[in-house]
Formats: structure tokens, sequence, C-alpha cells
């Protein structure tokens, strides 16, 4: 029985009976957690969401990505190369043929190509000149192009807000004439825009026609490649962008767009077919530029030219 009696009580010993006094907690609770956080600092905030945002970019900045480089390229007879030397075209090697005739434009062009002092000169029979340009009429002169490094579209928005300015940016869909790339970057460098986007594929790059129409601007002004232009331009709106398209059928004019004095990107299609399908629902909005000559579209370069003046008068 006295064994009975201690089980009892050691089981019932170790019951949790009720506390006396609240143990300091009360006293604890009543106490100030210290000053409230700046609203930067406290999670859920929307301030706190921008500072996390913006440290994940600072973070992401310095490993700057490209978009790529294109083909090498030969620029091919006496006028074409003293043109090309002469317009600032980019270069590496200019190919002599050996005993050539040195006329006036071969004086011209070497003259050129020396005083630039990062050029190679190199002499070369007219079978290797034959064979580089697949039986090309070279005259004699060739020069060799190197492959233009293109920025990444993302570049381009972050160099303009590192600068404190709302970018501005040309992005070029289906525009396939090397001429109205370089004409676009003449006039996104003329206007004070932040570059040119090009997508990747059946579109124009930055060759020596595209240089030489750039009138030298193209040395200042970015030019971006796109893997895949759709999900550039949502990209920009991501980061705050509005994307401005130009269409014949757009709702608004080009004059009434209260955007354009914001951070933009401005898409301009081929003159024959305009914007593709997928760039269009892209857009954010669609501005038609009113022509009362009754013509029935404008080139790429004549029609970026317009909307960047507009966008120029609102800055």
């Amino acid at each position: 029985m006295a064994g009975n009696s201690q089980r009892r009580n050691r089981r019932t010993s170790n019951k949790k009976g009720a506390t006396v006094g609240s143990g300091g907690k009360r006293r604890r609770g009543l106490e100030g957690k210290g000053p409230t956080p700046p609203a930067s600092a406290r999670k859920g905030h929307t301030k706190n969401r921008i500072a996390n945002a913006k440290a994940k970019q600072a973070q992401r900045r310095p490993v700057a990505r490209r978009g790529g480089k294109g083909t090498s390229e030969m620029v091919v007879g006496r006028n074409p190369v003293f043109e090309a030397l002469r317009d600032g075209v980019p270069a590496s090697t200019l190919y002599v043929q050996q005993f050539i005739d040195n006329d006036e434009r071969v004086r011209e062009a070497l003259q050129l190509a020396t005083g630039r002092g990062n050029i190679h000169i190199m002499e070369a029979p007219r079978p290797e000149l034959d064979r580089m340009t697949n039986g090309l009429n070279h005259q004699g002169l060739v020069l060799q192009v190197p492959p233009y490094e293109y920025a990444h579209p993302e570049d381009l928005a972050a160099a303009a807000f590192d600068d404190g300015e709302d970018p501005l940016i040309v992005a070029l869909d289906g525009v396939t004439d090397p001429r109205n790339l370089g004409a676009v970057v003449r006039s996104v460098s003329a206007f004070g825009g932040h570059g040119v986007v090009v997508p990747e594929r059946r579109a124009a790059g930055m060759t020596a026609g595209a240089w030489k129409t750039s009138a030298g601007t193209a040395a200042r002004t970015p030019v971006a490649r796109a893997t895949n232009l759709t999900r550039a331009l949502e990209a920009y709106q991501k980061a705050g962008l509005t994307v401005v398209g130009l269409a014949a059928d757009g709702d608004t004019e080009v004059g009434e767009l209260e955007a354009l004095g914001g951070p933009v990107v401005i898409v301009v299609g081929s003159e024959g077919k305009g914007l593709s399908r997928l760039v269009g629902e892209t857009c954010d909005f669609l501005v038609r530029i009113p022509m009362p000559g009754g013509a029935e579209s404008l080139n790429a370069g004549v029609a970026a030219g317009v909307v960047l003046y507009e966008a120029a008068k609102r800055r």
C-alpha cells in the first residue's frame, strides 16, 4: 500500500499547476521597443521594396552584359574605301595591292589610314585580294572592318538612370536597311537619346554602310542587340519605361502624348509592314504622325526623327 501511495504522489507531482504572478512578462511587455525605423527599413512598406530593388540593381550593374559581336566586313574599291576612312568607319587593316597605280584616291586613302594610327597597312598580291573579296572589283584597295560590339538593351536604360536622366531609346522592328539604322543613330544622337535597340535576326546591323550614314555619331551612340525584341520591351516596362509604338492607325497623334516627356522607348517598324503583331500588342501606346501632304508612310530614319523631336521638346 505504501508503494502504491508513493507512485500516485509521483504522478500527481508531475502535473503542471497554476503559476502565481507574471514572472516579469507583463513588465517586459510594457517596455518600449525603441524608435520607429524609417519606412525604407520596414518590411512590406513601399519604400522598403524600392530600396531592395535598387540594392539588387546596384549589385547586378557591375557585371556588364554585352549584346554580342557582329561579323567582320570588307569594304572594297578605291572610292568606297576612301569614303569609309573619311567618315570614321572603324577599321583594322588596309590591304593595298602590290605595284598598284598610285593615283590620287590611293594616296588619300593611305594618308587617312596612316593618320588614324591604329590601322595596319599591308601589301598583298592581286590573287590574294581576289580570293579575299571573292572576285569583286576591289581596284587594289580592301579595308577590313572589325565586328561591331553591341551593348545589352538593359545597359542603355541603366546608363541614363546613372546620369540622373530619363531614358530616351529607339527600338527598330523589322528595319533591314543599314542606312536607315545609321540615320536613326544620327537622330538619336542629335536629340539627346541614349541608344538604339535592334533585333538579333532579320534586322539591319552596324555595318560600314550604317556607320557612314550615322556621320560619325555611331562612335558615341550605343547600339544594343536583343535576342527577342518583345521580351526586351517587356523588361523596359518593368524598369519603368513607357513603350510607344509608331503606327499609321495609332489612337493618338504624336504631339499629344505626354508620356514622351518621361522615360520612354520609341518603337519604329519597317516602312512597308509597320510593327509586327507581338511588338504592337506590347506597346503601351500607339501613336501616329499626322501627314497632311498625303504620304502613306515615312522611312524609319525620318519617322524616328519626328518623334525624337517631340520628346526633346518635353525634356
